[in-house]
């Protein structure tokens, strides 16, 4: 949900989701004592989820803060926190120079619905780290998947949801989880520049982790549009199961997005929850 790098925070913040966008739940945690929770030990704790005790850190400014739920009252927050580290950084947005557009910002909140978001709060109730989640569910056997870009009037965004339309035709996630009628689909991850390097985009994750134990939701699904975001996301044990090089998407035999490197390719990368098995109605 197109996730700067987790000891420098991803680099470019940047993921963009699934473009399809409820389910209740949280548990607010604080986090405010002076020992730093390390990175590395997030990938030991991914599958002990629910019996892990509570995690530790604190800010630059010796802040507490807190993983909590986003809210319908948090939207205009989330925003500011978009535009101001997300939408600039992100790398398809910085080649095409996107600038202000109300579709892009449009697309990032939908999925505020789907009460599976969260948000890194200091006790200022500053947002300062957002994890932007939705719920995606296995379509009807005949539907035919909806082109966004054919009602984007912005031509620049058109673009970015033009790859989105192309992945979507080509690769089916529920594919590979034929028993799996629901994915948590990791749509953004954005971490305020003053606080990257704190392992907030760590806590995000395992935050939103939680929530699919506690629902049953097997797998987790992100689109990367970023070297960084994948790079950090497969150190949390995330895997690929799809990649397209930009060079290889072209539009009237004209590749269309051309990011700077390391940036060379748009990755689905996903997370099972080993220990949920689901039936054919996608409960546990």
């Amino acid at each position: 949900m197109d996730i700067k790098n987790m000891s420098d925070y991803f680099q470019a913040n940047c993921t963009f989701g699934n473009k399809n966008d409820s389910i209740k739940g949280v548990i607010n945690t604080g986090y405010g004592l002076p020992k730093l929770y390390p990175t590395t030990n997030f990938v030991h704790k991914m599958e002990n989820i629910s019996k892990a005790a509570p995690l530790i850190t604190q800010t630059p400014n010796d802040a507490a803060f807190t993983i909590e739920l986003i809210t319908e009252e948090d939207t205009d927050g989330v925003l500011d926190m978009l535009k101001t580290y997300f939408f600039k950084d992100e790398p398809i947005n910085t080649f095409l120079n996107i600038g202000e557009c109300k579709e892009l910002e449009e697309f990032s909140l939908k999925c505020l619905k789907d009460n599976c978001s969260y948000k890194a709060v200091t006790k200022d109730n500053e947002i300062i780290g957002v994890f932007l989640n939705s719920l995606i569910h296995r379509p009807a056997v005949d539907a035919v998947p909806e082109k966004a870009a054919d009602d984007c009037e912005h031509p620049k965004f058109k673009k970015v949801l033009g790859l989105m339309d192309y992945i979507e035709e080509n690769f089916n996630i529920f594919d590979l989880y034929p028993e799996t009628d629901v994915i948590l689909d990791g749509k953004i991850v954005s971490v305020n520049s003053n606080y990257r390097g704190m392992g907030i985009a760590g806590l995000l994750t395992e935050k939103t982790l939680q929530y699919m134990r506690s629902h049953n939701i097997p797998v987790m699904h992100v689109l990367c549009t970023s070297h960084y975001s994948a790079r950090v996301l497969e150190k949390l044990g995330f895997h690929e199961v799809y990649r397209l090089n930009y060079n290889d998407y072209k539009v009237n035999d004209e590749v269309v997005l051309k990011p700077s490197e390391p940036h060379v390719a748009a990755r689905i990368l996903v997370k099972e929850i080993a220990d949920l098995k689901t039936n054919s109605n996608g409960k546990a």
